[in-house]
């Protein structure tokens, strides 16, 4: 914008502001503080100058004029367009608000409960959605799985909880979703009962030649990635520190339990089973029992980490509790048809890839 521009702008809101200080006074709105001016000027720019704006910004990019018009909620406040108009500029066939201000719908919806994203959309952006239409909104949403096209080292895998509902006048129960996580602190996804669509997006993922795999002792997760079917190498790793868990319920000497754990870092399992068979009691056949289930996922911890390997599971298990931050809101209930496209609303936000994705199904 040039000087001259800018001086020809500065005069049109001067009159502007002029007016619609005026009409504030007028009306009895509350200018006394800067609060109330923010909101004041906010509802009147939303009511009678950005919608003109934004009229003036479609009809000259797409000037289609004598075709009966449609109302748009936008940020701006209410827009108008034609069919073509509509069309050109994104905006899908019988959606009654912006791209733009659902995207900001999804992204208070994926943080907090539908009738929390009301207030704070409305708020945020002085328009107001309600919930039931935001909560249509998420389950309208085309949210794809992310891709990678960075090379994949490491998975990690883990399990985490939602209240589901059940059929009326039976209690509601807590059932498991799994959530994946690549790469230590990397991208993750996560699924209700679809373990086919688990395994089938790993097998998209650009796989390095040998992929670490890491989870706790749970055999489904192990199952899990049995299914997966790999093509290439794969070294499959108990969690160091869930390994540690174990071991410290294992009744003995304090001084037993320190060279347990040391042979354990090292790797040298068959030390322990043999220390384990001297201990002979309950727990430390529990253990043993545990430890030859996962023989083939315990290797030199020590070694693993010097070389800078991973030895945990840590990273999918925050992952968990993100999503579980929004899954576990105080009286959460969820329907098991809808329960995956919140998760993959959640994890869409959760890796900054929520903006991504604008379109809506038809």
């Amino acid at each position: 914008m040039t000087p001259e521009q800018k001086q020809q702008l500065d005069t049109h809101v001067q009159a502007i502001a002029q007016l619609l200080y005026n009409d504030a006074q007028n009306k009895g709105l509350s200018v006394d503080s800067l609060s109330d001016i923010e909101q004041t000027v906010r509802v009147q720019l939303q009511e009678y100058v950005s919608p003109e704006v934004g009229k003036f910004f479609v009809q000259t990019t797409c000037p289609v004029p004598g075709e009966r018009s449609r109302r748009v909620v936008s940020i701006l406040g209410n827009l108008w367009f034609s069919a073509q108009q509509a069309q050109a500029l994104s905006v899908q066939p019988r959606v009654k608000h912006s791209p733009y201000l659902e995207q900001c719908c999804w992204r208070m919806c994926a943080k907090a409960s539908y009738q929390q994203a009301e207030w704070d959309v409305a708020m945020l952006t002085g328009i107001r959605v309600s919930a039931k239409t935001q909560e249509r909104m998420v389950k309208r949403a085309d949210l794809p799985a992310t891709n990678l096209l960075e090379g994949v080292s490491e998975l990690t895998l883990d399990g985490g909880m939602v209240r589901v509902r059940t059929p009326k006048g039976e209690p509601s129960q807590w059932r498991q979703y799994h959530g994946l996580r690549v790469n230590g602190d990397g991208i993750g996804m996560a699924w209700y009962k679809d373990p086919v669509a688990l395994c089938a997006w790993v097998k998209s993922l650009p796989l390095a030649s040998m992929v670490y795999l890491l989870g706790d002792g749970h055999r489904g997760i192990w199952s899990l990635f049995a299914q997966m079917a790999f093509s290439g190498l794969t070294d499959a790793i108990l969690d160091w520190y869930h390994l540690k868990e174990n071991l410290y319920k294992v009744d003995a000497p304090e001084e037993v339990i320190d060279t347990l754990s040391a042979h354990l870092w090292e790797g040298q399992l068959q030390a322990v089973l043999i220390q384990l068979a001297e201990l002979n009691n309950d727990s430390a056949k529990r253990f043993s029992a545990y430890l030859s289930t996962h023989a083939g996922r315990i290797p030199n911890y020590r070694y693993y980490q010097m070389e800078g390997l991973p030895i945990g599971s840590g990273p999918v298990e925050s992952w968990v509790k993100q999503i579980d931050a929004r899954l576990q809101i105080t009286g959460a209930q969820w329907n098991e048809e809808t329960l995956p496209q919140m998760l993959k609303l959640r994890c869409a936000y959760l890796n900054n890839q929520l903006d991504n994705f604008s379109s809506v199904r038809e």
